[in-house]
């Protein structure tokens, strides 16, 4: 299923995933064709073992398909070398996981300055990046804290926060709420509704209606494949979905472009 808009940020074409041989053979992901705008949020929902997580982990780069493409800012990334693929994941794109996957023996802040220490920005660079991403997502206070010291619904704050540490030209999660109660999940939708209106791009896996009902466009999939879509009116309608109002002031991770280092002139140093 394709956006209708003129620019194509991410696109899969003919995207499969197979696991296993003869008898124990599984399609994952099943013929996928999608078109993903700049500054779109596109929410995919589907039942567990459908192929969701699979999917964002093909686009992502941290699976490769077995048939099919995947292009990023008009570049094929599904079949460059691993250094390649690595910086793609490094610098272009963010990933939020269910699990939150912060390293337990560093900091908050060191968690979310990690990515652009390891893209070679300067630690004064790295460390200015990471405080303004926990101001901006409420955390500022607990820049010292290690994981185990925060709640889930601030270490998956901290997840997303480090997910935009390199200005990524997307970002994609996999279930974010799936770990978090109803408080939790209220702060982690008001951020994804700042990062919509912000320009971010974003690509959501979820079981969430509320998460979904924040996006511009909502997929539904069944065993590996695409079987419907709906254009929503909501958009960053955070407000009407769920009856929230306000904002945590996100400026999402346009700002300070220069300093993350990332992005599309990250991305443009990408080779087989």
């Amino acid at each position: 299923m394709t956006n209708t808009g003129d620019t194509s940020l991410l696109r899969a074409r003919g995207l499969r995933k197979d696991y296993g041989k003869a008898n124990a053979h599984l399609r994952a992901v099943d013929g996928v064709d999608l078109e993903v705008a700049a500054g779109e949020t596109v929410a995919v929902m589907g039942p567990s073992g459908c192929g969701k997580s699979t999917l964002l982990h093909l686009l992502g780069g941290l699976e490769r398909p077995t048939a099919g493409e995947v292009r990023l800012a008009g570049r094929r990334v599904d079949n460059v070398g691993e250094r390649a693929v690595a910086r793609l994941r490094r610098d272009a794109v963010g990933f939020v996981f269910q699990a939150f996957h912060l390293l337990d023996e560093l900091t908050t802040i060191e968690n979310v300055e990690l990515p652009a220490l390891l893209a070679g920005r300067s630690p004064r660079a790295a460390r200015r990046r990471a405080t303004s991403l926990l101001e901006q997502v409420g955390l500022a206070d607990r820049a010292g804290f290690l994981p185990s010291a925060l709640s889930g619904g601030q270490r998956q704050r901290v997840a997303i926060a480090r997910a935009l540490a390199n200005d990524p030209l997307v970002v994609l999660a996999d279930e974010p709420t799936g770990n978090l109660d109803s408080a939790a999940t209220v702060e982690v939708l008001r951020l994804f509704d700042s990062l919509h209106a912000a320009g971010q791009t974003l690509v959501i896996v979820t079981h969430d209606s509320r998460i979904a009902a924040t996006a511009d466009r909502l997929i539904s999939m069944r065993d590996g494949a695409f079987v419907d879509e709906t254009r929503l009116t909501g958009g960053t309608g955070l407000s009407r979905s769920t009856g929230l109002s306000g904002s945590t002031g996100l400026s999402g991770s346009t700002g300070d472009a220069g300093a993350a280092g990332g992005g599309l002139g990250a991305f443009a140093g990408l080779e087989g």
